[in-house]
């Protein structure tokens, strides 16, 4: 386990880049007092972090969860590819241990929105499809904006086989929230509904759109017709 983590963390380094690094903590915004204050980057662009990841494939999982518990940005990312690899791949056993492992790291290292989107739905998601799903209504009223996150993008696989209930429903949970990032990720998972079934996004839309924050009704709405979207915008629909 020791050997893999060691051998991931050598291959990283050798393609770490600071003046990357420098653009990607603006960003990702680790400034003190932004959402992600004191994180840390390699500099390593995304499609080369997935290519050490596909290289080390069979990592053990212990080594991933090593990785997950770093300091650097890029570790956890390359660390959650790894596990989502892995529950596509393995038994029910170890893929309800991958998703406690998931939920237990989520506090203080599945802290970034891309960090969230990389797995929230592949294993959260995927974890709950055949199960009580009263857990992404919990992470829905987390105080944590990370949780939060990870509810309403955990219900994307159900999106794509056309089941939008718990969509709608964290949604509605989460039409108050305070963060932008929340209002992104609501407006996404609406916006991916509407893809799907327009009527069933525009019904929620004349129900709630008067209150929507108005970065998660643009993003709900982006696919919209145009003289559809300005009468959301306008607040003339009916």
């Amino acid at each position: 386990m020791r050997d893999a983590a060691a051998a991931i963390r050598t291959r990283l380094r050798a393609l770490a880049n600071p003046a990357i690094a420098k653009r990607s903590a603006r960003f990702f915004k680790a400034s003190a007092g932004e959402y992600g204050a004191g994180d840390r980057f390699l500099g390593i662009r995304v499609p080369d972090v997935r290519r050490v990841a596909r290289e080390f494939r069979g990592a053990p999982l212990g080594a991933a969860l090593a990785l997950l518990r770093s300091g650097l940005h890029e570790e956890r990312l390359l660390a959650l590819v790894l596990l989502v690899e892995r529950f596509e791949r393995c038994g029910e056993s170890e893929r309800a241990r991958i998703y406690a492992q998931f939920r237990k790291h989520t506090p203080h290292y599945v802290n970034n929105w891309d960090l969230v989107d990389t797995a929230a739905y592949q294993i959260v998601g995927a974890h709950l499809e055949t199960r009580d799903r009263s857990p992404l209504y919990e992470l829905a009223r987390s105080p944590s904006l990370w949780e939060r996150r990870i509810a309403i993008v955990a219900t994307f696989g159900y999106i794509k086989k056309g089941a939008f209930d718990d969509t709608l429903a964290i949604a509605r949970i989460l039409l108050d929230d305070r963060e932008d990032l929340i209002h992104k990720a609501a407006g996404w998972m609406l916006r991916e509904v509407g893809n799907r079934d327009r009527i069933a996004l525009e019904r929620f839309l004349r129900e709630h759109y008067a209150a929507m924050p108005r970065t998660m009704l643009r993003y709900a709405i982006e696919k919209l017709p145009e003289r559809r979207r300005k009468a959301y915008l306008r607040g003339t629909v009916r």
